[in-house]
C-alpha cells in the first residue's frame, strides 16, 4: 500500500509521457489526446472523491528526484511541440523517432490540419503550466536546496514567468488575501483582467523585492546579480533556441505556448485567494485560501490542492500537507474550477454565494469589516451581504 502513495505522485510523468506520444502521431491524436487529458482531471475528480491521506514517507527523496525529472520531460515536450510547427526535420529528430518506433512521424506532422495544430498549442501550454509550473512552485519553495532552485527556475523560464521564485515566495505568502497581494483577485474582478493586472503588478513586486535584496547585499541593480533580469534573459535563451528550432515560426509558437502557460497560473492565482480578505495584522491562517482535496488534482500537482495548509506553513514538504478537510473549499477539481473560472458569468453565480459564505463562517471582526467594504466595491447585492454579514456578527458574538 506504501507503494502506491509514492507511485501515485509519477501520476503527473504519465499524462507527460502520454501527451509527448500522441504529439508525434499528429493529426486528430492531438486532438483527442487534448481531450483524453481533460477528461482524465474532469471525471476523475467528479467520480474519484476526495484524498485525504497523509502517510508517512520513509524516502522523501524519491518524491523530490522525481519532481527533477519535469526538466527533461517538459523539455522534450515543448521541443516535440515546436519541431511540430517547424518546416524540415531539425537536428534529424523525426527520422530519429521512426526509425525508432517504425511510425513516420515526419509524414504524419506534415499532414496535420491547422485545427490540429490548435490543440498542439492547447496541449503544450497546458503541459507548461502543469508540468512546469506547478512542479516548479513546489521546487522554488525550497530556497536552502540550490538544486531544486536551478531546476524550479528553468521550469518557470517555459512561462515567462521566473519571478514567480521571488514576487510568489517573498511577496505573495507575505501578503496573500490583501490589498498589496497582486495574485489575490478582489470580488467581483474579472478573470481576464486579473490576468494582465496580476502578471504587470507581480512582475513590479518581484523588481522591487530583489532591489531591496541587492541593496541589503551592496551590489548593483542593474547587473547580472539581479535575479529578475537573469531569469528573463534564461526565458530569452529558450525563444533563442525555439528558434534554432523552427525559424520565426517556431519562436513565435513557443511564445504563444508560453502565454498560455503563463495564463494558466495566474487563473490558478485568481481561484486559489478570490474573493478573500484578511487582516494584514494577523497571521495567515488556513481559511485565507481556497482549499480541495480531489483525488486527481491532488496527486497529479503535488498537492497543491492543498492550499489551505501550504499557505499557513509554505515550508512544508508537498508529501506533508493536511488536507484540512474544514478550510474553505473551491468549486471542484482544479482543471474543472479553471474552466468555470474562464466563464466568468457562471463563475460569479457560483462563487457568490461561496464568498458570502466565508464572512459568515470564518471573518475575523476585522476581517468582516474588510468583507463589507470589499462586498460594496465589487456590486454584490446589498441584501445579500447584509444577510451574509449578521451572520457572521452573531458567530462571532455567540463564539466571544
Amino acid at each position: 500500500m506504501m507503494f502506491f502513495h509514492y507511485l501515485k505522485y509519477f501520476l503527473f510523468h504519465a499524462i507527460g509521457l502520454f501527451s509527448l506520444a500522441l504529439l508525434l502521431a499528429g493529426g486528430a491524436y492531438i486532438t483527442a489526446g487534448v481531450f483524453v487529458v481533460l477528461a482524465v482531471y474532469l471525471i476523475g475528480d467528479g467520480l474519484l472523491g476526495d484524498d485525504t491521506s497523509t502517510p508517512k514517507f520513509k524516502h522523501p527523496v524519491i518524491l523530490t528526484v522525481q519532481l527533477w525529472m519535469a526538466l527533461p520531460l517538459l523539455s522534450l515536450i515543448v521541443f516535440t511541440a515546436v519541431w511540430s510547427v517547424s518546416a524540415g526535420d531539425p537536428f534529424g529528430y523525426g527520422a530519429f523517432v521512426t526509425q525508432l518506433t517504425g511510425y513516420d512521424v515526419i509524414a504524419a506532422r506534415d499532414a496535420t490540419f491547422w485545427v490540429h495544430r490548435v490543440s498542439i498549442w492547447l496541449g503544450a501550454g497546458l503541459m507548461i503550466g502543469m508540468i512546469g509550473t506547478i512542479t516548479a512552485h513546489e521546487l522554488t519553495h525550497r530556497t536552502w536546496d540550490p538544486i531544486s532552485m536551478f531546476i524550479g527556475r528553468w521550469l518557470l523560464a517555459f512561462s515567462f514567468d521566473t519571478i514567480f521564485a521571488i514576487e510568489h515566495v517573498y511577496g505573495h505568502h507575505r501578503y496573500v488575501s490583501t490589498k498589496e497581494d497582486p495574485a489575490t483577485a478582489p470580488r467581483g474582478r474579472n478573470v481576464y483582467v486579473h490576468i494582465v493586472a496580476s502578471t504587470i503588478k507581480g512582475n513590479i513586486s518581484a523588481w522591487h523585492i530583489e532591489a531591496k535584496r541587492l541593496k541589503r547585499a551592496g551590489q548593483g541593480l542593474f547587473s547580472w546579480h539581479n535575479a529578475v533580469i537573469r531569469g528573463h534573459s534564461m526565458s530569452l535563451l529558450l525563444v533563442a533556441a525555439a528558434y534554432a528550432i523552427g525559424g520565426w515560426v517556431g519562436a513565435g509558437f513557443f511564445v504563444a505556448c508560453a502565454l498560455w502557460g503563463k495564463s494558466l497560473l495566474e487563473i490558478v492565482n485568481y481561484m486559489e485567494h478570490y474573493g478573500m480578505v484578511r487582516d494584514p495584522s494577523a497571521p495567515v491562517q488556513p481559511r485565507h485560501s481556497w482549499n480541495t482535496n480531489k483525488r486527481i488534482s491532488s496527486w497529479a500537482m503535488f498537492n497543491l490542492t492543498r492550499h489551505s495548509h501550504h499557505h499557513a506553513q509554505g515550508e512544508v514538504p508537498y508529501q506533508d500537507l493536511k488536507p484540512f478537510p474544514d478550510a474553505p473549499m473551491m468549486i471542484n477539481g482544479y482543471l474543472t474550477t479553471i474552466m468555470v473560472a474562464m466563464l466568468p458569468p457562471l463563475w460569479h453565480k457560483l462563487m457568490t454565494p461561496k464568498v458570502l459564505a466565508w464572512d459568515r463562517e470564518y471573518a475575523s471582526p476585522r476581517e468582516l469589516q474588510l468583507a463589507a467594504e470589499a462586498n460594496a466595491a465589487s456590486g454584490i447585492p446589498a441584501m445579500m451581504a447584509m444577510a451574509a454579514q449578521q451572520q457572521s456578527a452573531g458567530r462571532i458574538k455567540t463564539a466571544a
